[in-house]
């Protein structure tokens, strides 16, 4: 990843690990305890954020410039995403990858 700044590369780590672990808890967990972990918006939530992440690390390892954008609007899917995840219970593992994406996110976006 030769010339993208060392805080970009940690971005684009953590919106990758975000990714991976909202999909993998989506399809292995919630999808397995169901109840609240399936409820439509709380699912959906989880599949829009792993995207929003996949989409941010893209933007930002082609080197494109609206990837401001993109880490912005992925910052406040993050947030809404840990929300979900520590009301519906037992999915730490998401809450943190979203807080640690939200934040390094943000960060990007400015």
């Amino acid at each position: 990843m030769n010339g993208l700044s060392s805080e970009m590369q940690r971005c684009i780590e953590t919106c990758l690990t975000c990714y991976q672990t909202c999909l993998g808890m989506a399809s292995q967990h919630c999808l397995e305890v169901g109840g609240r972990h399936v409820e439509p918006e709380h699912f959906r939530l989880m599949l829009s954020c792993a995207e929003a992440c996949r989409a941010s690390a893209q933007l930002m390892l082609i080197g494109s410039a609206v990837h401001r954008h993109q880490c912005g609007a992925c910052a406040e899917i993050c947030a809404a995403c840990a929300r979900s995840c520590e009301d519906v219970g037992d999915m730490e593992a998401c809450v943190a990858a979203c807080r640690a994406c939200e934040e390094s996110c943000r960060q990007m976006a400015w």
